[in-house]
């Protein structure tokens, strides 16, 4: 079973929320998501860009209240 979980990055600022993502990922399982929680816009198109670059799959990126949640599937 797939497991999720939250990174808390918000207040820290570009690469950090990239940075803790992939430290994360790096210990997950194949098919684990990863949601970072971040408060830097540059990290919604900075963790895609990584995350297409690493061959990873995006699931989902969206704003509320000015907290981005971007949500990153590993796949290897």
């Amino acid at each position: 079973m797939a497991e999720k979980t939250v990174i808390d990055a918000r207040g820290s600022f570009c690469p950090g929320p990239l940075m803790e993502l992939i430290a994360r990922l790096k210990s997950g399982q194949v098919g684990d998501e990863f949601e970072v929680l971040s408060s830097d816009k540059g990290s919604a198109t900075d963790i895609p860009e990584w995350v297409e670059k690493a061959g990873h799959e995006m699931v989902a990126t969206r704003e509320d209240k000015g907290v981005w949640h971007i949500t990153v599937r590993k796949t290897r």
